[in-house]
């Protein structure tokens, strides 16, 4: 199986699908991971808070922890836009990798960069026999999730926390929040399909 995580920053595919990106590599799966922006951002005083410099590093080390092969896009965090650079770029990692399963952000999610990058995904991978979209965040829509697809984690949380922890910039931004939140996430997920932890996906389409 030829597996592409797409995401729109460095922190997006661990928030939101690390363990099953994990899991996948122990079957022995090839598996990839499209980041579109170099990731570093300002505040809303023009302050920066995380260099792209530093963001990219973070988000090499995440990988390698996940035994991810990752795929750095060029553009500017908060500047995505639906357009056919991005597009192209997703079209030929599918054509070049040969992916028959993607994971990509949910297309109901409010931030703009995820909106933009769950819409390309769908375009780009409209070819691909299976796409299922994940949550990396906890704020509120308009639009609901429809968590439809579990996939158990229960062995591979520990890869996926470590993931999100070689992300020492936002940890120190954040604490323990997003761990906290997910780890409730994935607990809560594996109770309602009776095992320990696992990550929940909207399903676009799941073609054998």
């Amino acid at each position: 199986m030829n597996v592409l995580a797409i995401g729109a920053h460095f922190d997006d595919i661990e928030l939101g699908c690390g363990g099953a990106l994990a899991k996948h590599v122990s079957d022995g799966d090839n598996v990839y991971a499209y980041v579109a922006t170099k990731s570093g951002f300002t505040n809303h005083q023009n302050i920066e808070i995380r260099s792209d410099e530093v963001a990219t590093t973070e988000g090499e080390n995440a990988m390698k922890v996940l035994g991810v092969e990752l795929i750095k896009g060029s553009f500017n965090t908060l500047e995505v836009e639906f357009i056919d650079k991005l597009n192209l770029e997703i079209i030929k990692i599918v054509e070049d990798k040969k992916i028959d399963t993607v994971y990509s952000h949910w297309m109901g999610d409010i931030h703009h960069d995820h909106q933009a990058v769950a819409r390309a995904s769908l375009h780009s991978c409209r070819h691909v026999s299976r796409q299922l979209m994940y949550r990396s965040n906890w704020y509120h829509s308009n639009l609901d999730f429809k968590g439809n697809f579990y996939i158990d984690i229960s062995h591979f949380w520990e890869k996926k926390k470590q993931s999100i922890e070689a992300h020492i910039s936002e940890m120190d931004r954040t604490g323990s929040k997003w761990i906290e939140f997910f780890h409730n996430e994935a607990k809560n997920a594996g109770q309602r399909i009776g095992v320990e932890k696992a990550e929940v996906f909207e399903v676009v389409k799941w073609l054998n």
